[in-house]
C-alpha cells in the first residue's frame, strides 16, 4: 500500500516536473522559433532567434563600442551611432525586418502608412510591459497606461496643458529663463566671451521652469524632487542596460536600497504637496494656476460629475503623473534647445536670421505669447532640430493578439517598433540632403514638409501624442529668444559631438558654446 502511495506521489512530482520543463522549452524555444518561422514564411527577414537572450547581448555590445568613440562634428547622420544595432539590422534586412527582445519578435515598421495604423489603434497596440521593473520607479502615470485607463488619464490631464492655461506659465518660464541670461551675464562682466558647457545650465533652467509650473509656490521642494529624479534616472537606466533576472528587484543590493528610497522619499514629498492643495481647495480657495492644481481641479470636477471616485484618479496616481512631468516635461525642452544651440552655433547664418527676426518681433523687450507664437524662422529651426535629434528615438508597442498589419500578420506577443530616427533620417522620404540641417525644408509647416504622411514624429503621433508638446514648444521659444536678445554663440573647438540616449537624446560629453556678449 506504501509502496504504491509512493509511487503515485512519485509519478505526481515527476509529471508536475516534466510539465514545468515543457513549459519552460516552450517560453524559451519552442514558441519563439515557432514565431520566427511564421514571421518568415511571410516574407520577413530578420536576425535568428538566440536562445534566452534573444539580441540583448549584441545590443549591447554595439552600443558600448559606438559610445567609445565622438563623430564628426558636421555629421549629423546620427542614427549609426545612436541606434547601433537597430541601423545595422535595417540596412542587413530591410525597412520592414525583425529583431529579438529576449524571447519576444521585435519587428521594426517604416512605412509611413504602417506607422499610421499603429499610432492610431492605441487599444491594438499597446504599451509593452514586462523588462526590468526597476524603470517603474521613475515615473508611470499616462505614459504607462493603456486602453480605458489611458482615456480616463489623458481626459483629466487635457487642462493642464490647454493653450489658455499655458498663457499664464510664460512669467514663470520668464523668471526662469532669467535667472540663465543673469548667470551668463555675470561669467561675461569681464571679458566680452568665454567658453560654457550650456548643457547642465539648461538642465538646470529646464528643471527651474517644471518647479514652478508644476509645484507654483512650492517650487523649492519641486527643486528637490527633481534632483533626487535625476540620480534615479541615472540608476534605472545603468539598470535597464543590463538583462534583467527575474526577482532580482528584491536582492538588498546597495543600488537596489538607493532607488527604493529615493522613490519613497520623491512620494512623500509630492504627497506632503498635494496634501497642502487639497486643505486649500477644501477651504474655498483657488489653486488651479500650476500644473498641479489645474489637476487637481480636473480630477475633482471628473469625480463630482459622474458622481463616483473611480472615474477619477487617486492620490498615489496623481503623485506618479507629478514625477511623469518632471522628467517629460524637463527632458523634452532640455534636449531640443541643447541640440537648437549646438546646431545654431554651427550653422551662424541661421542664428543671424533667427536674431533679426527676434528683434524685429521684440525688440529688447520682454517677450509674450502672442509675440512667440508668429516666430516663423524660430519655429522652422526648432522643426529642423527635433528632425535631425529627435528626443525619442523610438517607439515601441506590443500587440496582445494576432492582429494584421497592412500585409502582415503579427503574432500575439510580438513587439512592435518605429524607429522615429531612422524614420526622421530616412533619404527615401526627404531626399538625399536628408542628413543636413536644412530648416527651410518646413517654410510651409510640417504638413506640408512631410506631404501629409506620418514621417515626421518627434512628439509622437496619433491620439498618443505627447500631451505637453504645445508647453515644450512655447518654453523652448521664450529660452531661445531672450538667448538671442543678448547672445551671440559659435561652437567650441573642445566640443566634442557624441548624440547618445538615456532616457531621451542627450549630448554625451556635453555642449561646450563660446559666449559671446552683444
Amino acid at each position: 500500500m506504501e509502496e504504491t502511495a509512493l509511487v503515485c506521489v512519485v509519478g505526481l512530482i515527476a509529471a508536475i516536473l516534466a510539465l514545468y520543463v515543457w513549459r519552460v522549452l516552450n517560453l524559451l524555444w519552442l514558441k519563439p522559433k515557432k514565431m520566427e518561422k511564421f514571421l518568415r514564411d511571410q516574407g520577413l527577414k530578420g536576425t535568428p532567434y538566440r536562445f534566452m537572450v534573444g539580441d540583448l547581448k549584441e545590443l549591447e555590445k554595439m552600443r558600448n563600442e559606438a559610445r567609445s568613440k565622438p563623430m564628426s562634428v558636421t555629421d549629423h547622420d546620427i542614427a549609426p551611432r545612436v541606434l547601433a544595432f537597430f541601423h545595422k539590422s535595417v540596412v542587413a534586412y530591410g525597412k520592414t525586418c525583425f529583431t529579438w527582445m529576449g524571447v519576444r519578435p521585435m519587428v521594426h515598421i517604416s512605412d509611413p502608412i504602417m506607422i499610421r495604423e499603429v499610432l492610431a489603434n492605441h487599444y491594438q497596440y499597446q504599451k509593452p510591459r514586462g523588462g526590468n521593473p526597476l524603470t517603474k520607479l521613475l515615473a508611470r502615470g499616462l505614459i504607462d497606461v493603456d486602453t480605458d485607463q489611458w482615456v480616463k488619464h489623458r481626459k483629466i490631464i487635457n487642462p493642464a496643458f490647454h493653450v489658455e492655461k499655458l498663457k499664464h506659465m510664460v512669467p514663470a518660464f520668464y523668471m526662469s529663463c532669467s535667472e540663465i541670461i543673469h548667470k551668463w551675464e555675470e561669467m561675461l562682466k569681464k571679458e566680452s566671451s568665454c567658453e560654457v558647457d550650456v548643457w547642465p545650465h539648461l538642465q538646470t533652467l529646464t528643471a527651474d521652469v517644471i518647479s514652478r509650473t508644476a509645484f507654483g509656490s512650492s517650487f523649492e521642494e519641486g527643486r528637490k524632487i527633481f534632483e533626487l529624479q535625476r540620480e534615479l534616472g541615472e540608476m534605472i537606466m545603468k539598470a535597464a542596460m543590463s538583462i534583467y533576472i527575474p526577482g532580482s528587484k528584491f536582492l538588498p543590493t546597495k543600488n537596489n536600497k538607493r532607488m527604493k528610497e529615493i522613490d519613497r522619499e520623491v512620494k512623500a514629498m509630492i504627497k506632503v504637496i498635494i496634501g497642502k492643495r487639497v486643505v486649500a481647495m477644501k477651504a474655498g480657495e483657488s489653486i488651479n494656476d500650476d500644473l498641479l492644481g489645474i489637476l487637481l481641479d480636473s480630477n475633482y470636477k471628473e469625480i463630482k460629475q459622474q458622481g463616483n471616485s473611480n472615474f477619477g484618479l487617486s492620490i498615489e496616481e496623481v503623485i506618479e503623473e507629478c514625477k511623469l512631468f518632471y522628467i517629460a516635461g524637463q527632458e523634452t525642452t532640455g534636449n531640443m534647445l541643447v541640440w537648437t544651440m549646438i546646431l545654431l552655433g554651427q550653422y551662424k547664418e541661421w542664428q543671424t536670421r533667427a536674431r533679426e527676426e527676434v528683434l524685429q518681433v521684440f525688440g529688447e523687450k520682454r517677450p509674450d505669447i502672442d509675440g512667440l507664437n508668429h516666430l516663423k524662422i524660430v519655429n522652422m529651426i526648432f522643426n529642423e532640430v527635433l528632425r535631425l535629434y529627435p528626443p525619442a528615438v523610438l517607439l515601441r508597442r506590443l500587440v496582445h493578439e494576432e492582429t494584421k498589419l497592412k500585409n502582415l500578420i503579427l503574432p500575439a506577443g510580438t513587439l512592435v517598433q518605429l524607429n522615429t530616427l531612422l524614420l526622421h533620417h530616412d533619404k527615401d522620404i526627404w531626399g538625399d540632403d536628408v542628413n543636413e540641417f536644412k530648416p527651410e525644408r518646413f517654410s510651409e509647416g510640417v504638413l506640408k514638409a512631410t506631404k501629409g504622411q506620418a514621417s515626421y514624429l518627434p512628439f509622437g503621433g496619433g491620439p498618443r501624442i505627447c500631451v505637453g508638446q504645445n508647453f515644450a514648444m512655447l518654453e523652448a521659444k521664450m529660452a531661445l529668444v531672450m538667448i538671442l536678445q543678448r547672445f551671440s554663440f559659435d561652437l567650441s573647438p573642445s566640443y566634442s559631438h557624441a548624440p547618445h540616449t538615456i532616457i531621451s537624446l542627450k549630448p554625451q560629453f556635453g555642449a561646450h558654446l563660446i559666449l559671446h556678449k552683444l
